[in-house]
């Protein structure tokens, strides 16, 4: 990182950007959280499943995000691996209406924290329980036991209740996701010193 690189992150005239994984199930809303997070202006009207992965933006105070919204399709989740290396943070998104394939999320959450590229790395969580205006969802921290989650202990990891239609619990999300993300990045420590 060249001095004025340096000198502008400091001063806060350039936003550090920060590559972000989002995944999860089909269907459990990451394409709809990610189209939200962006300006009202750049949000699309129509939301459609992804196929493959696509690239998005957003930004927030500190930081400018660049999220690789993954397909969480049965055949495109092998390509998730592919993204690993070089992901900075992880969105893992859960449908918590959807009783019955919180057990296939589970796995594919163990698979995720399980793979080199991911298992010995400090790289922050955010889990957003969506959906939770649905009347079979549950709460957050029922889908939190159900994951396990508070069997991660060498990751920072949180988890927010959200309704991705109506932005409710993304903002929280998205604080969290940049306190983290500065935190574990070696850059950021060098440029407080």
């Amino acid at each position: 990182m060249g001095l004025l690189d340096r000198l502008s992150g400091l001063l806060g005239l350039k936003k550090k950007e920060v590559h972000v994984l989002c995944l999860g199930l089909d269907n459990s809303g990451k394409t709809t959280i990610i189209n939200k997070l962006k300006p009202s202006n750049a949000q699309s009207q129509d939301i459609v499943p992804t196929i493959g992965f696509s690239i998005e933006k957003f930004k927030s105070s500190s930081l400018s995000f660049t999220v690789f919204d993954m397909s969480g399709q049965g055949r495109y989740r092998n390509l998730w691996e592919h993204y690993y290396k070089d992901g900075q943070a992880i969105i893992f998104v859960i449908d918590s209406s959807d009783r019955l394939r919180m057990v296939v999320a589970k796995e594919e959450l163990d698979t995720l924290l399980n793979h080199p590229d991911i298992k010995h790395r400090r790289i922050p969580i955010l889990f957003f329980a969506n959906k939770m205006d649905l009347r079979d969802a549950v709460t957050s921290v029922k889908v939190s036991q159900l994951l396990c989650l508070e069997n991660i202990k060498d990751k920072p990891w949180h988890i927010c209740a959200s309704d991705a239609i109506k932005g409710e619990g993304l903002q929280e999300g998205v604080d969290w996701l940049q306190e983290n993300a500065l935190q574990s990045d070696p850059d950021f420590e060098d440029m407080k010193r």
